[in-house]
């Protein structure tokens, strides 16, 4: 976290949290009340003061105050770099893979040392082609349809990505279960 927001945390630290203001969609973007927060600068302070607690919940540390994230996917929305890589949309990069999940909904989720995220959907054809089956060969076009489809198996392997670990078998899951899975709360509430 910035030095700043550190400091008024000490200086100010019984301010009360809030919840029900910012949200993160599943390809990354901040919104306040719905509404896109379009200022670069604040995007990137956002992205660098953001953090879970012990629970759980994501929030983002606004000086003093916890401001608490409604997440429509997970807490982190993973992009697919031009050399295979990954980040996430506030610039961070994960070391390893851990985990990863086709959801019921056509996401692509992975959990990482860094937590839980949804692959961007624009960059999905990019991210399977680190599917293999479970020999660690690439997965043939129509394997990978048919996996897509409801049949088959996946493995992603992690060396594909840039991260450490091995191979991770793609296990299928709802949505809805996702936070339950890679432990986050979708939408926190107050105590």
């Amino acid at each position: 976290m910035d030095a700043s927001v550190l400091a008024a945390i000490a200086r100010w630290p019984d301010v009360p949290a809030v919840f029900g203001w910012l949200s993160l969609t599943a390809r990354g973007q901040w919104r306040i009340r719905g509404e896109p927060i379009a200022n670069e600068a604040i995007r990137e302070f956002i992205g660098r003061n953001y953090a879970a607690d012990a629970r759980g919940r994501w929030y983002f540390q606004n000086g003093p105050q916890r401001v608490y994230v409604t997440l429509e996917l997970a807490p982190w929305a993973y992009r697919v770099q031009g050399d295979g890589t990954l980040r996430t949309h506030a610039g961070r990069m994960p070391r390893e893979l851990r985990a990863a999940a086709l959801l019921d909904n056509g996401f692509l989720a992975l959990q990482t040392d860094l937590g839980a995220g949804g692959i961007d959907d624009r960059d999905l054809p990019r991210l399977l082609q680190a599917l293999a089956d479970r020999d660690g060969g690439p997965l043939a076009e129509d394997a990978v349809e048919e996996w897509i489809g409801g049949s088959g198996e996946a493995w992603l392997w992690a060396g594909h990505l840039g991260l450490a670990g091995g191979a991770v078998h793609v296990q299928r899951m709802d949505a809805a279960g996702l936070g339950d899975c890679f432990g986050f709360v979708r939408a926190p509430a107050p105590d």
